[in-house]
């Protein structure tokens, strides 16, 4: 007979490995598949005194046989009463996601239910979800660019860059290619592309314009030799017309003609 919370199971080679789990307020959870009888016990004994004591997530231990992960689940649950499946912890106006134990996100509460079906993952110093089928990245959820650089074209209000609630995002840079850069003590808006390496198509006096001259240098080189994808910038606040005048207008570095042999 298994020990108290154990069940055998088998794989498709016909070995035994051992499952865990544990019921709470009537919830069946699993606690995960373990090598060892012992381990999978271990593991049950130390998810029933995490959920009758008053221990914290913080006080979790490296040493300790339960998935951090799991102790997560279980104290949300055990101090919200709300089951969740990812590392999840509810506060009263959002919510904490634990990645690991010194990887905690921050969104707000109305992100709950996305987090709670997509779980974090993370490669290199990026994080991203799987949703249908793909990567999507985590900063291009709150409307940073997917070449965004940190403290130039974004920055998180706070400091704190895991803390992803929309009050502590402040976009500086919204555009494909923008930059904006200050000269003789007046705000203007610098555009460049990259093409084996970074081409600067024009500096600007507008965010609006730099963005069309973006999008006209892209134009240009998409289907030059060696040419690459260029991601277009999104211009809402003209009408077509408006912005045909103005991307034909636009003037752009002779050297973007040249790059595309169309000098």
């Amino acid at each position: 007979m298994p020990l108290p919370g154990v069940y055998y199971a088998v794989k498709k080679n016909g070995s035994i490995y051992y499952r865990s789990s544990v019921t709470y307020r009537s919830r069946h959870i699993s606690l995960g598949s373990f090598e060892t009888e012992h381990e999978a016990h271990l593991v049950y004994e130390r998810a029933k005194d995490l959920l009758s004591s008053g221990r914290g997530i913080n006080d979790h231990e490296g040493s300790d046989p339960l998935p951090f992960d799991k102790a997560v689940i279980l104290v949300n649950f055990r101090d919200n009463n709300v089951y969740i499946k990812n590392p999840i912890y509810l506060q009263n106006t959002y919510i904490e996601y634990y990645l690991d134990p010194d990887t905690v996100f921050k969104f707000d509460i109305e992100d709950l239910f996305f987090y709670s079906v997509h779980r974090i993952q993370r490669r290199g110093g990026h994080f991203f979800v799987a949703d249908y089928g793909m990567q999507v990245n985590l900063n291009t959820r709150y409307g940073i660019k997917r070449h965004a650089v940190y403290g130039r074209d974004y920055r998180f209000i706070n400091g704190d860059r895991y803390d992803y609630r929309y009050e502590n995002i402040e976009v500086i840079n919204s555009h494909n290619g923008v930059m904006r850069i200050k000269k003789d003590g007046k705000i203007l808006f610098k555009t460049s592309i990259l093409i084996n390496g970074t081409v600067t198509v024009g500096i600007y006096d507008t965010l609006t314009e730099a963005a069309i001259a973006y999008n006209k240098a892209a134009d240009i080189l998409t289907g030059s030799k060696g040419s690459r994808k260029y991601e277009l910038n999104y211009i809402d606040e003209l009408s077509p017309s408006e912005y045909a005048d103005k991307y034909t207008e636009i003037k752009i570095s002779p050297g973007i003609y040249e790059r595309a042999g169309r000098a």
